[in-house]
């Protein structure tokens, strides 16, 4: 079938169809047993009509039913006056120019390399806001305990520190200069 760009596609397609129980003698005297073939003739004319007014991708995309519902009412218009109503048009695959594939597949992995790079910068700017908002935390806890030490709490620490280690059931050697103590096993 032909596109609209001009391409050629292939595809195999199913027609159901059926023939008036009215007019069964009429299609036999006329036509004859070889029906078959004016329906395949006007299938081929009818899909030819319908698929040149699309691209070749819509015929592979969602476009399918719409394609498919196009040639039943055009063959209809044709076949029903003769007693054969088409019920469907079904189109079971649909093979594209092996180079338009190659594109649409190729343009389809670019979108998803796109998308997957997308949600990599998104982790990384979260990680980076966390971390951020991390070094503020902390950055500020050490600025309120700077500004809460004093010589006299660090003092009172030293002491306490010391009153902790004379506590302690095992010998240890403290030297010190009366600030901060330090210990030697």
């Amino acid at each position: 079938m032909p596109s609209k760009e001009g391409l050629s596609v292939t595809a195999q397609i199913s027609i159901l169809y059926r023939i008036d129980e009215k007019s069964v003698p009429k299609v036999i005297n006329s036509i004859g047993l070889g029906y078959e073939t004016i329906i395949s003739n006007v299938f081929r004319s009818a899909s030819a009509d319908v698929c040149s007014k699309y691209f070749a991708k819509d015929m592979h995309s969602g476009m399918r039913s719409e394609i498919e519902n196009a040639i039943k009412i055009k063959m209809e218009e044709t076949l029903s006056e003769q007693g054969i109503r088409v019920q469907a048009v079904l189109m079971k695959s649909i093979q594209l120019p092996a180079g338009l594939a190659n594109s649409i597949e190729q343009k389809l992995q670019a979108e998803q390399d796109a998308m997957r790079m997308v949600f990599i910068l998104q982790q990384k700017k979260l990680n980076a806001e966390r971390k951020t908002i991390e070094a503020t935390g902390t950055r500020d806890a050490q600025k309120i305990l700077s500004e809460g030490l004093t010589d006299q709490i660090i003092k009172i620490r030293s002491i306490e520190a010391f009153l902790e280690l004379s506590k302690s059931t095992n010998s240890k050697i403290i030297i010190t200069d009366g600030k901060v103590p330090y210990l030697i096993d």
